[in-house]
């Protein structure tokens, strides 16, 4: 669908909100890439599997070229925000489904568990993606397939639009902040 030199948009989100999953199922509607796979064509990425290390600084740069992005229309991971992007698609997950979600799929140590439950719950990955000053659109995906969720994201991404943020707020649940306040350092 992409023309070359066309900047995509993001799929962002804290670890654990469907991100990969939703970015499978529109492989065949769009031209979508992870983020790693992106910081590898362009020599910014060490590591295999799970434990890349991205350089931002110089995959941002590399990425400053009209043809650096490819046919791609949709970056996705965790710091795709952070990339020179036209938009960010921020997939939101209520905490607790989040931390269970990450438990039955056994990705982190608690620690990183827990640290991904607070990024959610504070709207992290929001902040920095407001940060970089282009359109932000939230989509929660608590209690919902990653089709519903895809079809959503489908739309977006062929249609864009303007911010849409403010309307998750996971703090105001009790048992959020009792999560974070019970919490032993």
């Amino acid at each position: 669908m992409n023309t070359v030199g066309r900047r995509p948009a993001a799929l962002t989100g804290t670890p654990g909100t469907g991100k990969s999953a939703v970015g499978r199922l529109l492989a065949g509607a769009f031209g979508v890439l992870e983020v790693d796979e992106l910081a590898r064509r362009h020599g910014a990425a060490r590591g295999a599997g799970r434990a890349v290390e991205i350089d931002l600084v110089r995959l941002r740069q590399a990425l400053r070229e009209p043809t650096a992005w490819g046919n791609a229309d949709l970056i996705v991971g965790h710091l795709a925000h952070l990339l020179p992007v036209r938009e960010a698609i921020v997939l939101r997950c209520h905490p607790v489904e989040l931390l269970a979600r990450l438990r039955r799929g056994r990705r982190g140590s608690p620690a990183d568990r827990h640290a991904n439950f607070v990024c959610e719950a504070t709207d992290v990955v929001v902040g920095e993606a407001l940060a970089e000053r282009r359109p932000v659109y939230e989509i929660d995906t608590t209690g919902r397939s990653a089709g519903a969720v895809a079809r959503e994201v489908r739309q977006r991404v062929a249609a864009g639009g303007p911010t849409r943020v403010g309307t998750v707020d996971w703090l105001s649940d009790p048992a959020v902040t009792k999560h974070l306040l019970d919490r032993d350092p």
